[in-house]
């Protein structure tokens, strides 16, 4: 056994497991040691570490200290604090002020920071303001400190400890003891699992209510999360939570009806689809019935669209007969849907549809669900396209559910188009449909064969299985599309037929070219290989993955292809800024995680992505240009709501094109994610060149697996505008729903 102390200098690797492989400069020298272990999770250069751990005496790593505990202390010596406070771990200083800071107080900086601030006023730099703001931030760092001492005591790892204060502040350690089960509701990454094992161990009765009922609130999540369903058949949620709290079966459905009476949950019984009662989160039901309900209010309103004669604009190509009726429906009703596949021709009616309204005298507003695909919009009709968040939300109350409209916006309009409607999800179709007055046109435009939404719902294939909302299908694929690769090999996979090697697109079969680090080819064709093929930068390149999980998903490629394209440099580490165990660097590909209509000049919404422009240690902050001409600051304690967008899923790809796609589709992919809607929307990311890199096994399976119907009753709640047959939904107990 050995102990090292010493700053974190440099974090060399993080594992998916949370692994980490870190350098400790030691002593007045700043000799290195190199520490590793999961224990480590979480730490930050700049931080203090005290690490116990062995060092094994064969192989080829003797020089790694095996880390088997880690404690943070304070710095003890004058590099050390230098180090540290120049990290960016106190508010109001960075590393200029850090070195001043130490140059005035030498190894006593931090006892002058602690007991007697005020002397602080005599480093240059430093006025009151930033007195104040330092002193604050001391005070944080030192809560932490405690908050970390006691939630490491209950197995929270340190990383985690930082996530918790930073949500609950002060209220941490009592929120902990009493009800630990609130944090999976404020502390965002804490789902069940964690919470349940810090409320066992703080000493939370097995057989406690609190338990139980956030045990049936969580599959509930889960099955929203996950799948995407409105509901669960009471007996799949019961048998869920059951399982999951090892309780016997009354106690849980005792939960279930403190949930019903508390306003939780919504239990709806729908005789002529199941003889279960359906149990609904309260805010998701709400959401669901409103959809319905404006979907009728807008079919039942007299159009309002101006009917004064003008000449139909001539169309060349000229639009074909599908496309003309398209048109006319759009023109006639007042809710309508478009949907067809890649190459059917639906941009071309929609740049139609457009120039006819407009020839009439109607005012048009265009909307998508990304800022990428708004700007495909704006570019293909030559109208300004707005993001529906940013159509549907007040800037001054963004969660106001009221007065959507601002006619200064052009919101008021006559005809509203939304493209990539396969993207909506119950919650902003709630919004969006609330919006529309009465009178106005909404036509919703999509390929139904997509993805759904990440959000709960399927509302655009609810919709088309309802006979009575017009719709038009356009299904003819025009030459140009049909010699496209992409395009051909898109409509194989929907068809359920494997895709065909071509100039656009390539299967690197694994099966024939196996190598021993998946992920690393998959960067590398990413970052090296294909750039250097088409004579591109790495940055025309996306890849698109499955999943977040795993060797080859979204995270662990992030980050190993954030090594290759944007690489630490050499230097003091003032242009990077590390959160939990995530380096954010100047250069680095972001995307945001988290919808926030208060954030820059329109709102930050998912889908968007950007690119770091600065790192600012003084004032705790980064500042992110965003793909929409945005320029928006993260402040270093929303870092959470940050993700490197290097790999991203299939699912947060929605909405965007890429030059050329590079998608990962192994054995190690989780079975549920390898289908045959998911192959089809990554396919069709790519506007010059796609990549598989994979096994045969999994491509046929993602093939052959058609997407499982998602549990909503949207349609059912519409049948009295006559519901269409739609295909059968099996729910997680196996019991079949036909909708």
């Amino acid at each position: 056994m050995v102990e090292v102390e010493g700053v974190v200098d440099r974090v060399i690797h993080v594992g998916s497991d949370g692994h980490t492989v870190a350098v400790l400069a030691t002593g007045e020298t700043g000799a290195p040691v190199t520490v590793a272990g999961t224990v480590l999770t979480g730490l930050r250069p700049g931080e203090t570490l005290r690490v116990s751990g062995r060092r094994p005496t064969s192989g080829r790593h003797t020089d790694t200290v095996r880390a088997l505990t880690c404690e943070r202390v304070l710095p003890a010596t004058v590099r050390a604090i230098r180090a540290y406070l120049g990290s960016g771990l106190i508010k109001g200083i960075g590393p200029t002020i850090a070195q001043a800071i130490v140059d005035r107080f030498g190894a006593d900086t931090l006892t002058v920071v602690d007991t007697t601030p005020d002397l602080l006023l005599q480093v240059p730099l430093i006025g009151r303001k930033r007195l104040a703001t330092i002193v604050e931030g001391w005070a944080e760092q030192r809560a932490i400190r405690e908050v970390m001492v006691f939630l490491q005591g209950v197995g929270v790892t340190p990383g985690l400890a930082v996530r918790i204060h930073r949500h609950l502040g002060a209220e941490a350690q009592q929120i902990v003891e009493q009800h630990p089960y609130q944090l999976i509701e404020r502390v965002h990454g804490i789902g069940f699992h964690i919470a349940d094992k810090i409320a066992l161990a703080v000493g939370i009765p097995e057989r406690s209510g609190a338990r139980v009922r956030a045990a049936l609130l969580h599959v509930l999540d889960e099955a929203r999360g996950g799948g995407g369903h409105c509901f669960l058949p009471r007996s799949a949620l019961l048998t869920s939570a059951t399982q999951l709290v090892r309780q016997d079966g009354q106690l849980v459905e005792d939960a279930l009806e403190e949930l019903r009476e508390m306003g939780s949950v919504v239990l709806e019984r729908t005789p002529a689809l199941f003889e279960d009662d359906l149990v609904f989160p309260s805010w998701l039901h709400r959401r669901e019935v409103a959809v319905a309900e404006n979907v009728r209010r807008l079919m039942a309103a007299p159009s309002q669209l101006p009917t004064r004669a003008g000449a139909a604009p001539a169309e060349d190509p000229p639009l074909g007969e599908r496309q003309l009726a398209a048109v006319e429906m759009a023109l006639t009703e007042t809710l309508s849907i478009l949907t067809g596949g890649p190459g059917s021709g639906k941009s071309h009616t929609v740049a139609a549809l457009v120039r006819r309204a407009r020839a009439r005298g109607a005012t048009v507003a265009l909307a998508a669900p990304t800022g990428r695909a708004a700007k495909r919009l704006s570019e293909l009709t030559g109208l300004r396209a707005t993001t529906v968040h940013r159509l549907v939300h007040r800037r001054d109350n963004p969660v106001d559910d009221g007065g959507l409209f601002d006619p200064d916006d052009g919101l008021s309009s006559d005809l509203v188009v939304v493209d990539e409607a396969s993207m909506l999800d119950v919650l902003i179709a709630d919004r969006l449909l609330r919006a529309i007055p009465d009178g106005s046109h909404l036509l919703l435009v999509g390929d139904v064969d997509q993805l759904p939404s990440v959000g709960p719902g399927a509302v655009l294939h609810d919709l088309l299985s309802v006979a009575d909302v017009p719709s038009t299908r356009l299904d003819t694929v025009y030459r140009q599309a049909a010699d496209s690769g992409i395009v051909h090999n898109a409509n194989r996979v929907v068809a359920g037929r494997p895709p065909v090697n071509g100039p656009q697109f390539w299967f690197h079969d694994l099966d024939q070219d196996p190598v021993p680090d998946v992920a690393e080819l998959v960067v590398d064709i990413a970052t090296r290989r294909l750039p250097a093929k088409q004579d591109c930068p790495p940055a025309q390149v996306q890849i698109l993955c499955p999943g977040k999980a795993r060797a080859t998903g979204a995270t662990a490629l992030s980050r190993l292809a954030q090594e290759r394209r944007n690489p630490p440099r050499d230097g003091d580490g003032t242009d990077e800024h590390w959160f939990d165990d995530r380096p954010f660097r100047v250069g680095d590909k972001v995307m945001p995680t988290r919808n926030d209509p208060t954030k820059g000049e329109f709102g930050v919404f998912n889908g968007a992505t950007g690119t770091i422009t600065a790192v600012d240690k003084d004032e705790q902050r980064l500042e992110v240009a965003l793909d929409d001409g945005q320029v928006v600051t993260y402040d270093f304690d929303e870092l959470e709501t940050l993700a490197h967008a290097y790999a991203i899923t299939v699912h947060r790809s929605q909405g965007s094109e890429y030059p050329y796609v590079v998608i990962p589709l192994t054995n190690d992919t989780p079975h549920p994610l390898l289908q045959r809607n998911l192959l089809y929307t990554a396919i069709t990311r790519a506007k010059k060149l796609v990549v598989v890199v994979g096994h045969r096994g999994a491509l046929f399976r993602a093939i052959d697996n058609r997407p499982r119907r998602r549990n909503t009753l949207l349609t059912h709640r519409l049948s009295a505008i006559g519901p269409s047959e739609a295909p059968p939904a099996r729910t997680p107990d196996g019991q079949q729903f036909a909708f």
